[in-house]
């Protein structure tokens, strides 16, 4: 079959050892579906990859791709949760929890096996593409925003970093839940979109704020730390689920963050049962995910460029 995958780990030029060809089919185990793929989604994990990052030589030759939509053997239409290992449900009860391509081969193929408790129904409501995008970049923006921070209707949340997956989501998903949004961008026409997605107003990076917010949604990391830091109210909460540009601040903030008794929370992906919810919440509200671009897969490697080159605004999606 058909696929993009990891051949070799370069962590300078990572989109070297990107490979499109073909892969065996995936080999069918007990407890586990092979589902027919009709889309999937880039994230940044697939890019972190390529270096090396939770993904070793041994491992290697790996299919990429961490999110899917598709159809299951008996024809049925699905998502994959892309947390393997976090239920023991088809695999061993003390296996760790990992992201699907560190430990298995992935979804950006014509067909991938997992857990059959990994898969949950898709809504009719949402295309194949839409659903697609659910699982990594909009279900960790679920879990940092209504989980993580525990923000309500109407209170105010930074996002920080508008125009990458989580961030877009984090804009769209508070702005439908009644939440007011302050976002930032170093590109203006990023900020015209931020607003028109939902925010409130969008700034450049380390911009004073109307107000102080209750939460921050920080993805960017160094660049940021500072600024999300002091945009905080006494008592908010910042809830962090990576770090594009670093992870070394050149300053903590550790007066400020222990004398107005803040927050700092890590977030990473989401439950079964919280993209359970965000797909349930996106064919209620009519709520979509914000996509970038639909590429096949044999163009897979022009949506990595699109990724790695910061060019987008929204996901990119592979469609089989």
């Amino acid at each position: 079959m058909f696929a993009a995958y990891a051949a070799r780990i370069d962590r300078d030029q990572p989109l070297n050892g990107l490979v499109l060809g073909e892969r065996p089919e995936p080999e069918a185990r007990p407890g586990w579906t092979t589902v027919n793929v009709k889309a999937a989604s880039l994230n940044h994990h697939d890019l972190w990859s390529l270096r090396g990052v939770g993904l070793g030589e041994e491992a290697l030759p790996m299919i990429l791709g961490c999110d899917a939509a598709g159809t299951d053997e008996d024809g049925n239409e699905v998502v994959l949760h892309s947390v393997i290992g976090q239920s023991g449900h088809g695999v061993g009860p003390d296996e760790p929890r990992s992201i699907l391509t560190e430990r298995y081969q992935g979804t950006f193929a014509e067909r991938v096996c997992v857990p059959t408790w990994n898969l949950l129904p898709k809504p009719e409501e949402l295309s194949f593409e839409e659903a697609a995008c659910l699982p990594t970049a909009w279900l960790t923006a679920y879990r940092m925003l209504f989980t993580n921070a525990g923000v309500r209707p109407g209170q105010s949340v930074l996002v920080q970093g508008a125009g990458g997956g989580v961030a877009t989501a984090a804009i769209v998903l508070g702005a439908a839940a009644g939440l007011r949004i302050f976002a930032t961008s170093r590109d203006e026409a990023k900020r015209k979109r931020a607003v028109a997605l939902g925010a409130e107003a969008a700034f450049e990076p380390g911009a004073r704020l109307p107000r102080r917010v209750d939460a921050v949604i920080e993805t960017v990391g160094a660049a940021t730390w500072s600024h999300s830091v002091k945009s905080l109210k006494p008592g908010g909460t910042l809830v962090i689920s990576g770090a594009t540009s670093g992870p070394n601040p050149p300053a903590a903030e550790l007066t400020r963050i222990f004398f107005l008794e803040l927050k700092v929370v890590g977030s990473t992906m989401g439950t079964k049962e919280e993209l359970a919810d965000l797909l349930s919440f996106c064919a209620a509200t009519g709520v979509r995910p914000v996509i970038d671009s639909v590429l096949p897969l044999d163009r897979a490697r022009e949506g990595f460029e699109k990724m790695a080159g910061g060019d987008l605004f929204g996901k990119v999606v592979l469609t089989v």
